[in-house]
């Protein structure tokens, strides 16, 4: 017979069981997730504003050398002898990701072979063998060099990986897994044309070599990873998404990127009922959704993704989707809609009825819709948000080509033909001509109020309800039940496995 110690225990799980599912529903958070979001947006902003009003005090020579008002290139680049300090770039995140390190303290390793012979034992000199170290590195390349992979290249913590100086493309079976690690930033690179492939023996460390089963096919897949800075690659062309983020990943900031010729851009969130991507924190900034993109960018599961100063030239679905109740943050985005009428919505709630969207927490702040595009927001202040939305003055439209002028890797042509080595027929970048102008006025009455139209005005006010964190007394009494089934698993022993399990799973 159980003993009555182990009889409580599993009728306590049993009670308990619904209770921790609903509370950890509304209150679940993750280790490093920011506790206070609105601030982070508040400082990006803060930063934006910053590097366009002193862009505005710059003579007309000093603006052509250096300034953008982009904060994240004015933080480097102004200095023409970069190539001196070049881990002077991991100072300059900003969002959510702001505090990825990458590579920074650490040795810089030249990329000198760009093959990719043996996935489990990767010799010195290749990008593989770089990336699997346990020691921080920024990995540099001697030269251009277009690397094939032969399976998912799988990145250790403490790494950047830094293009800048040559042109580099990243190619072929599964490209880049970021999963289980930290501090990685990747910078300057083309990743492009990625197929799934696995079931191999693939290092991810010198002293660890594990059996992988078939990738998606992403361009970068971050699972389960925190502290992630995407800046200035060009992606296309791939399997699966261009960049993916599940499984309870956090902290990630994918700024200055070029995105083109694709199908599901961007996943962030693992599946409707993975409770822990509720604590995902995404930063989207000064990015360019160019030519033929049809959806994602990004296709949103819980978690809370400021979308900030992005040029979206047209989409054939939709822009920005969601489902399980993500809070959307878009400010000062231009959304170019296509000519399909049944396409000019920027929004999308997945498989969601309207009477369960209406209050999430989806707002547009300081965006221009051209091209009859809309954004339907949701939740705290709707209306508000919407008339700010509809009011915003064309000139705006400057602004964001100076913010994403630079979009993708340094020196690609934007929009035009962009020669992929290696490939031919679906392999060229062809089509959209320049977006300035798109049909709309861009008179200025001078640079002084830009402030107004990059976020609106009084962006906190109108925030909606902040995302709840765990109170103390439930952690604590969440500790007292884990002690509590530990001490009597040897007792009561696989006369619990049952109700062990059940709770387990509503902790999930």
């Amino acid at each position: 017979m159980l003993s009555t110690t182990c009889i409580l225990l599993i009728c306590l799980s049993s009670f308990i069981s619904p209770i921790v599912r609903a509370t950890l529903t509304l209150n679940l958070t993750l280790p490093h997730q920011h506790p206070d979001p609105e601030a982070v947006v508040q400082e990006v902003q803060r930063r934006v504003n910053a590097s366009v009003s002193r862009r505005q005090m710059l003579s007309v020579h000093e603006k052509d050398q250096c300034s953008t008002g982009n904060p994240i290139d004015d933080c480097w680049r102004c200095n023409s002898n970069w190539q001196v300090n070049r881990q002077r770039l991991a100072d300059c995140g900003i969002g959510f990701g702001q505090d990825a390190m990458g590579g920074k303290g650490g040795q810089i390793y030249v990329v000198t072979d760009s093959s990719d012979r043996d996935v489990a034992r990767p010799v010195p000199g290749t990008l593989r063998y770089a990336v699997i170290q346990t020691e921080p590195l920024w990995i540099v390349f001697s030269a251009d060099m277009t690397i094939k992979l032969k399976h998912e290249l799988i990145i250790n913590s403490f790494k950047t990986i830094d293009g800048r100086g040559a042109n580099v493309h990243i190619v072929g079976n599964g490209c880049i897994t970021l999963q289980s690690v930290s501090n990685v930033i990747i910078h300057n690179i083309h990743i492009h044309h990625c197929k799934p492939s696995g079931h191999a023996d693939i290092a991810s460390s010198p002293t660890h070599v594990g059996w992988r089963g078939v990738s998606d096919g992403d361009g970068i897949s971050i699972y389960s990873a925190r502290k992630i800075w995407i800046d200035h690659c060009t992606l296309s062309y791939c399997t699966d998404g261009l960049i993916d983020a599940i499984m309870g990943s956090t902290g990630i900031t994918i700024t200055n990127n070029h995105f083109s010729h694709h199908d599901e851009v961007m996943l962030l969130g693992h599946n409707d009922n993975y409770l822990p991507d509720s604590g995902m924190q995404v930063t989207i900034a000064f990015n360019h959704f160019g030519p033929a993109l049809v959806q994602r960018m990004p296709r949103c599961r819980r978690g809370y993704i400021h979308v900030v100063n992005n040029d979206f030239t047209q989409w054939e679905m939709y822009a920005i989707g969601g489902s399980a109740n993500p809070t959307i943050n878009s400010q000062g985005n231009r959304y170019i809609a296509p000519a399909n009428q049944n396409a000019k919505e920027v929004t999308k709630r997945v498989d969601t009825n309207e009477g369960d969207w209406t209050g999430w927490n989806w707002r547009t702040e300081g965006d221009m819709m051209v091209n009859g595009a809309f954004f339907v927001p949701s939740g705290g202040g709707l209306s508000t948000q919407y008339a700010k939305a509809s009011s915003v003055e064309p000139k705006s439209a400057a602004l964001i080509d100076q913010l994403t002028s630079t979009a993708g890797v340094f020196g690609d042509p934007r929009d035009k033909s962009v020669s992929l080595p290696g490939f031919s027929g679906g392999g060229s970048i062809s089509g959209a001509t320049s977006n300035t102008g798109h049909g709309t006025s861009s008179t200025s009455n001078g640079d002084d109020d830009y402030f107004g139209m990059i976020f609106g005005s009084g962006s906190s006010s109108a925030a909606g309800p902040m995302t709840p964190t765990p109170s103390p007394s439930f952690s604590i009494f969440l500790s007292l039940l884990i002690i509590l089934v530990i001490s009597f698993t040897t007792n009561c022993g696989a006369q619990l496995s049952l109700p062990l399990l059940l709770l387990s799973s509503s902790l999930l």
